[in-house]
């Protein structure tokens, strides 16, 4: 399935990734070259009308590192619709703090293998023809 984008975003997402907070770097380590059990995932990748951290198109999966600022009430808002509009394109998306991933980043690495895990455990739907 190919999930377009707004090609206005791509210019922003370059941005992002010369710009990553620390966390975003180090959870970037352990999942560039296909370090997570053979997947390949792209950072700051535009997705419709978002840009998602980090993006696996084979598991249809987006992760997010969000910094403080999502704990105020009108980006936690945004954050929702843009799960909400991700999960409509069948796009699972996991979420974690900057402080998770660069305080603990075993149990954040055990969560994206558990998806893995049960992604790959679950046969593909069919569509029907």
């Amino acid at each position: 399935m190919v999930i377009k984008y707004n090609p206005k975003l791509k210019e922003l997402a370059r941005q992002l990734r010369q710009n990553a907070t620390k966390a975003e770097v180090i959870l970037w380590q352990k999942l560039k070259r296909d370090q997570m059990h053979g997947y390949d995932f792209h950072r700051q990748k535009p997705i419709d009308e978002y840009i998602v951290d980090f993006f696996c198109n084979k598991l249809r999966l987006a992760i997010e590192v969000d910094g403080y600022s999502h704990g105020i009430l009108e980006v936690w808002e945004k954050d929702v619709a843009k799960t909400k509009r991700l999960n409509e394109l069948g796009i699972h998306v996991l979420r974690f703090s900057d402080n998770q991933v660069l305080h603990d980043m075993e149990n954040v690495l055990l969560v994206i293998e558990d998806y893995i895990e049960k992604f790959e455990a679950t046969p593909p739907s069919i569509p029907p023809y």
